[in-house]
C-alpha cells in the first residue's frame, strides 16, 4: 500500500484552493494525497493589525505544530506568509511557479487609484501598501482590513471602503480576476518578497518526499523569491517593517532585483529605493544578491527609518 501523504493547510477558500493545485500535482506523480484543514491565530485574530499581533508567522504555527506532531507531512503557504527564519527543523522544500505578483486595486465605483476622490477611504492592513499609497496619494484615508479574501471583497461591497487593495494572484487563483479595476505596475507599487508564490514546507530529512517536492519546483521563481527574501531576513523583517522586494530574470540571464523601504511610523515620508543585479546561478547567489540590495538600503538610511521597529 502507498505511504500517505497529508498537506495542511487553512480553510480559507484561497488556502484550500492553493493545497488542492498541489495535491493534484503530486497525485499526477502517484502519490496518495488528502488535506487537513486547520484555523490559525491568524484567521482567529481579526480585530487588530498582523504588525500588532505577531506578524504573518501566526497564519504558519499551526501548520508546523501538524508537522510536527505527524498529523501532516507537508503545509502549502503564500510565500509571502513565510517567515524569514524557519523554525529548527523545518525546511522549505519547493517553490512553485509564481502567479501574477502586482497589487491590485479593487473598488465597485472607482476604475483606478487617480480617479478615487479626495480623502478616500482605501482598506489595506499592509504597512508596504500603506507607505507607497501614501506616497503616490497623500491625501488617501488609509483604514485597516483584515479577513480572508472573500471577507474583504464583502465589507468593500458593504460600503466601508471606497477601494481595497489586493494581491493579483489570490484574486486570479479563485477566478475573481474581473474585480481588479487596476494592476499596479511594479514600478509603481512593489510587491512585497515571495507575493505570487507557492512554498511548501516540511520537517527535515524526508527524502521521498523532498524529491517528488523538487520534481515541483519552478527554478527561476526559488531564485527569485530566495533573493527577496533574503533582503528581509538581511534587515529583519517582518510585518513591522514597510519592505517591499521584487526580483525578475533580465533578458541576459542575470537577476535583478529592485526594493523600497517605507517608514513605519510615518508613511508620507519619502521611500527609499534601492536595487542591484548579478548573475544568479543558485540560492546562494540569490541570497548574496538579495543581501547586497539590503545593503544599498542601509547606505540610503534605512537604520533610520526602521530604529523604533
Amino acid at each position: 500500500m502507498n505511504q500517505e501523504f497529508v498537506i495542511a493547510t487553512r480553510e480559507s477558500r484561497l488556502a484550500l484552493w492553493q493545497a488542492e493545485h498541489v495535491q493534484t500535482l503530486l497525485q499526477a506523480r502517484g502519490l496518495d494525497v488528502r488535506l487537513l484543514g486547520m484555523t490559525t491565530r491568524g484567521d482567529q485574530i481579526l480585530d487588530r493589525t498582523l504588525s500588532k499581533v505577531g506578524g504573518k508567522g501566526l497564519f504558519v504555527k499551526e501548520l508546523e505544530t501538524a508537522l510536527e506532531d505527524g498529523r501532516a507531512q507537508l503545509a502549502v503557504h503564500s510565500l509571502k506568509d513565510v517567515p524569514m527564519e524557519l523554525p529548527e527543523g523545518f525546511v522549505l522544500a519547493s517553490v512553485l511557479e509564481r502567479e501574477d505578483p502586482r497589487d491590485a486595486l479593487v473598488s465597485p465605483a472607482y476604475g483606478h487609484l487617480a480617479a478615487l476622490p479626495q480623502g478616500a477611504c482605501v482598506g489595506t492592513s499592509s504597512l508596504r501598501r500603506v507607505t507607497q499609497l501614501k506616497n503616490l496619494r497623500p491625501d488617501l484615508r488609509i483604514e485597516p482590513l483584515r479577513g480572508n479574501l472573500d471577507t474583504r471583497l464583502r465589507k468593500l461591497d458593504e460600503g466601508q471602503y471606497d477601494a481595497i487593495v489586493l494581491a493579483a494572484a489570490g484574486l486570479k487563483r479563485l477566478g475573481l480576476e474581473g474585480r481588479i479595476t487596476q494592476h499596479f505596475e511594479v514600478d509603481e507599487m512593489l510587491p512585497c518578497a515571495g507575493q505570487g508564490a507557492l512554498g511548501i514546507e516540511i520537517r527535515a530529512g524526508q527524502a521521498p518526499l523532498t524529491a517528488h517536492l523538487e520534481a515541483l519546483a519552478h527554478r527561476p521563481t526559488w531564485l527569485a523569491t530566495a533573493a527577496e527574501r533574503a533582503v528581509s531576513r538581511e534587515l529583519g523583517g517582518s510585518c513591522s517593517m514597510p519592505l517591499a522586494a521584487h526580483a525578475v530574470w533580465a533578458a541576459d540571464g542575470r537577476l535583478t532585483i529592485a526594493v523600497a523601504l517605507g517608514h513605519p511610523d510615518a508613511p508620507e515620508r519619502p521611500l527609499l529605493r534601492a536595487g542591484a543585479l548579478a548573475p544568479v546561478a543558485d540560492l546562494q547567489a540569490a541570497e548574496a544578491l538579495g543581501i547586497a540590495a539590503a545593503a544599498s538600503l542601509r547606505e540610503l538610511g534605512a537604520a533610520e527609518y526602521l530604529k523604533d521597529v
